[in-house]
């Protein structure tokens, strides 16, 4: 039996997933061959030496010491795209809020509660509450992944113009966009066109701060931002200060601080991004069918820390290698089964950065002296026998 440690409380349809006569599910169980895991912070956490993969349901992994993972050999699966149309659909919202001044209005309607004339109070102080409509805007879009073209695409059909750039898009998302989205170079190009501009990167030393006075004053006067994707893209000081002056005209986020709290132009949003039963559902399907699929057959799926590689059982017996990304390694560990009289049906073999995977199918037996001898090979970091 393997046992899967849960971390948080996940969706059932994903605890669905695991077959109950080969997995134990449970808070308490140990040691853990598995983890899943949403938004609690396993930094301090010591894994045990059996802990194979760790699988979060959700996208951003800032949770995790990817680091120390890897050099375990924990192989680190998050959820990308589950979530998207949840967020989408909220960024849309945030579009509108940041546009129309709802909220204020909302608030200042809540206070005519207790007066009279309730309905001469509100044509007399509407105005107060003025915003522009989205349509013919142009909507900037940094980041066209899976919510990113999806809200690039939703915009173009409200009557947005709208320019993306994202230099490191999939072939798959270029695909998804729609050929009204037009390219920009560069974040300045975006910066200089853009009405509304919304934020869709993962949070990197490279984009952290990256909403701050130096690119602010790039774009238009009157701007309205909206991010949904990590508050620490956000420099705060340099943000209110543009908020105050004007030079923002409004600021939606999904990630409130103290300093953003009461500002009379920011609306901020208690994180609701994927807080949708859809969105959880998905999310925790996803991570459990990863964990299940590297558990069981080696096949990794949207892991942070080790690349993609998937390869269809056709022989009975499976060998899966997780070493450095460093020259000759593959010949050692052929090698070493060649000693072992085990014959190699198949083989595939991918890196990404210094760690790499390797599968080795076979139909002889493999035996505790099998792995042991690759495992003895400098740079091997793990050996599963499937």
């Amino acid at each position: 039996m393997n046992n899967i440690k849960l971390y948080n409380k996940i969706s059932q349809v994903g605890l669905d997933v695991f077959d109950t006569t080969k997995y134990n599910v449970s808070e308490d169980v140990t040691p853990a061959d598995g983890i899943l895991v949403r938004s609690a912070a396993l930094h301090e956490v010591e894994f045990d030496k059996e802990l194979l993969a760790i699988a979060r349901a959700g996208a951003g992994v800032n949770n995790i010491p990817i680091d120390r993972c890897s050099e375990q050999g924990i192989v680190v699966f998050n959820t990308p795209g589950a979530n998207a149309n949840g967020v989408k659909e909220l960024a849309i919202a945030a579009l509108l809020l940041a546009s129309r001044n709802i909220v204020g209005g909302v608030n200042w309607a809540l206070s005519l509660k207790g007066q009279e004339d309730i309905g001469k109070l509100v044509e007399k102080g509407k105005s107060k509450f003025v915003g522009p409509e989205v349509k013919g805007k142009t909507l900037g879009v940094i980041g066209l992944g899976a919510i990113g073209g999806m809200v690039a695409n939703t915009a173009h059909s409200i009557g947005m113009k709208v320019v993306g750039c994202d230099p490191y898009i999939t072939i798959k998302n270029a695909w998804s966009l729609s050929r009204a989205i037009r390219k920009a170079d560069d974040y300045d190009a975006i910066y200089a066109e853009s009405d509304y501009i919304t934020y869709h990167i993962p949070s990197l030393p490279s984009t952290k701060g990256i909403i701050n006075k130096e690119n602010i004053a790039k774009m238009k006067d009157g701007v309205r931002i909206i991010n949904l994707s990590r508050g620490d893209l956000a420099n705060i000081p340099d943000l209110v200060e543009a908020l105050e002056s004007g030079k923002v005209a409004s600021y939606v986020t999904d990630f409130p601080c103290e300093e953003l709290l009461g500002l009379p132009n920011v609306v901020c949003i208690p994180h609701l991004g994927a807080s949708t039963p859809e969105s959880e559902d998905n999310c925790a399907i996803m991570a459990a069918e990863q964990l299940v699929d590297y558990i069981e057959n080696g096949n990794i799926r949207n892991s942070v820390n080790y690349p993609e590689i998937q390869l269809a059982r056709t022989e009975s017996n499976r060998i899966i290698v997780l070493h450095n990304n460093v020259p000759n390694i593959i010949t050692q560990i052929s090698g070493a089964l060649a000693s072992d009289n085990v014959n190699i049906e198949s083989l595939l073999s991918q890196a990404k950065g210094n760690n790499a995977v390797s599968i080795f199918d076979t139909n002889d037996n493999i035996t505790e002296r099998v792995v042991a001898d690759i495992a003895a090979i400098q740079g091997v970091v793990r050996v599963l026998a499937r």
